[in-house]
């Protein structure tokens, strides 16, 4: 990661680097005094363009971008940096949560969208889960075996044969193959996969769970199981082979 060795309360830890791009500067100042009270290094900048070639030159951990600024707008800007190779983790900052424009920027190659006004402590969580994410989580197509998500088409097959999940298996299934090979912990899945509004319980993990097994695992019999759980820790998804 980007960054030097800070001490934090809990030890060392590592310090972050986080471009925020924004053209309401007082928004944008705002944004960067809070973050560095939490130990991250923080960069700005006030257009679309700008943002681009920051990025474009320095490493960093996680961008923040409004969508609506000069030169180039956030939607232009994340489409170019993920054209450029670039897999660094984006919030988009929307003006209004209307569902267009969060699909328009999830599907130009955002991670993630607030709208406008925020919670700061709701940002902040935002960054903490993305930077938890694995550096192959920009990929489309993930594969286990032979189980295939393909999570832009929002499709999922094994041996070729089509499964039909519900949003929330698919979010949870999609969550453990980024992960392959890693035990994730029911509180990571509830993290990732509810809203942060969400009333959920452990509990509720194990029943969904148990739901992709009986259509991952089970139909497929004798082919060895590819979600497993390992007791008192979570959950992994794992190649047999």
């Amino acid at each position: 990661m980007a960054g030097d060795a800070v001490y934090g309360t809990g030890g060392i830890i590592e310090s972050m680097k986080i471009l925020v791009v924004d053209d309401e500067m007082r928004i944008a100042r705002a944004i960067k005094q809070g973050l560095e009270q939490d130990g991250y290094a923080v960069d700005l900048a006030f257009d679309g363009e700008d943002g681009y070639n920051a990025a474009r030159a320095d490493d960093y951990d996680v961008i923040i971008l409004d969508v609506m600024m000069p030169e180039m707008n956030g939607y232009e800007v994340t489409q170019k940096l993920r054209s450029d190779g670039c897999k660094t983790p984006i919030i988009m900052l929307t003006a209004k949560d209307q569902g267009r424009d969060i699909v328009k920027g999830l599907d130009s190659g955002a991670d993630d969208y607030l709208a406008k006004p925020f919670s700061f402590d709701v940002l902040t969580a935002r960054i903490r889960a993305l930077l938890r994410r694995p550096q192959e989580a920009i990929a489309n197509i993930l594969e286990v075996d032979d189980l295939l998500l393909d999570s832009v088409n929002r499709t999922v097959s094994r041996t070729k044969q089509p499964l039909s999940l519900s949003a929330k298996e698919f979010a949870i299934l999609e969550y453990l193959m980024r992960n392959k090979n890693r035990i994730v912990s029911k509180q990571s899945i509830m993290t990732h996969v509810w809203d942060f509004d969400s009333t959920i319980l452990p509990n509720n993990v194990e029943v969904f769970i148990n739901y992709l097994r009986a259509k991952i695992d089970r139909p497929f019999l004798p082919s060895p199981a590819l979600i497993h759980t390992v007791r008192g820790f979570g959950y992994i998804i794992k190649d047999p082979r």
